[in-house]
């Protein structure tokens, strides 16, 4: 499996890359997380891709932040630079202002980007959850995705999970999943949004061994806790494709 680390940028993020570079296959670059301010994803992920070519770098990109005109700007850069994707989401709402929804949709987006924009080899992928129906997410895996991020993952999703990875695998389709870690240091943050836990630190072992074979990759994070995602990642070393 490939490793990625959910990176979530501050001013200091070439000193945070520089910290895991040897831990990672790659990074999925946050976006404005939660509608707060923060170092653009997509404009992090430009340089992380120049300053370290090798590894996979796909960010997230929120739709509710940004005019038609900016999505077509920063995915033309994605495209220059040769990022492995962009996963498409509306997102949060925006801590300060309004909403965006000049672009109503992830799949408007995507044609927008494909036809008006003519992207030329940045592949877009979208975020599936738990949340929703198996039919409804293997309706989207069989839209004109290129890759699949899946989220919410935890044990009574991993079917759910299994049945889209199977999906992927028919159709040519790269699958990674969030893995989200619960520690001592993230466990009020976790329980304020709401998300489920896929494994405790104990367990990240033994929930990644499930999942070879299944995914292409995992996004790795501690929510947070960035000393937890230095030991998370320690111990999913033994999972990366040698």
């Amino acid at each position: 499996m490939k490793i990625l680390h959910e990176f979530v940028p501050t001013r200091k993020f070439l000193k945070m890359a520089e910290e895991t570079k040897d831990l990672v296959d790659g990074w999925n670059v946050t976006d404005s997380a939660a509608g707060r301010p923060a170092p653009s994803g997509t404009a992090v992920s430009c340089v992380l891709k120049t300053k370290y070519p090798d590894k996979i770098v796909i960010p997230v990109f929120v739709l509710r932040y940004k005019g038609p005109v900016e999505v077509g700007g920063l995915a033309l850069a994605g495209d220059a630079v040769k990022l492995d994707g962009l996963v498409l989401t509306m997102g949060d709402v925006p801590k300060y202002g309004e909403p965006i929804h000049m672009l109503k949709n992830s799949e408007e987006a995507r044609e927008f980007l494909r036809e008006k924009v003519r992207i030329k080899n940045l592949k877009l992928g979208c975020l599936l959850t738990a949340r929703r129906s198996i039919e409804d997410a293997l309706a989207r895996v069989r839209d004109a995705w290129d890759f699949i991020f899946f989220m919410r993952l935890e044990e009574k999703s991993l079917p759910a999970l299994e049945q889209i990875a199977e999906e992927c695998k028919r159709l040519g389709k790269p699958v990674y999943s969030y893995f989200v870690v619960e520690t001592p240091k993230n466990a009020e943050i976790i329980k304020m949004i709401g998300w489920p836990v896929t494994a405790t630190m104990e367990h990240v072992e033994e929930f990644a061994a499930k999942l070879e074979g299944v995914v292409d990759g995992i996004i790795a994070t501690c929510v947070g806790d960035y000393k937890g995602d230095k030991e998370l990642l320690e111990r999913l070393q033994k999972f990366r494709e040698k």
